[in-house]
């Protein structure tokens, strides 16, 4: 089953981001490369693809898991939780409709 993970950034954290997203994007490979993501990305706190200093305020992940447990253990060994990015981490049931 899919399950949408989607943290929310701490103030502030936009250093902390940059420090700990090589090791973030290296997990959301390992489950692409395992067939399991279906879509990845940041929320950019402005209108427009590259926010600059203003940065981000969260991010939203979609991927398959066997259970609601494992992908909340998932997203709690996130590098951005361990490096403080986020001040919260929310993961749900995700039932993908369309596109077919």
């Amino acid at each position: 089953m899919f399950y949408a993970v989607q943290g929310t950034d701490a103030e502030g954290s936009l250093e902390r981001r940059i420090g700990a997203r090589p090791a973030h994007v290296a997990r959301l490979q390992q489950l692409q490369n395992e067939g399991r993501l279906l879509l990845a990305g940041p929320f950019p706190a402005v209108d427009g693809n590259d926010p600059g200093a203003a940065g981000y305020t969260g991010n939203l992940i979609v991927a398959e898991f066997d259970s609601l447990a494992e992908a909340r253990a998932w997203a709690q060994a996130d590098p951005y939780v361990a490096a403080g990015v986020y001040r919260s981490v929310n993961v749900q049931p995700f039932r993908k409709a369309l596109p077919r």
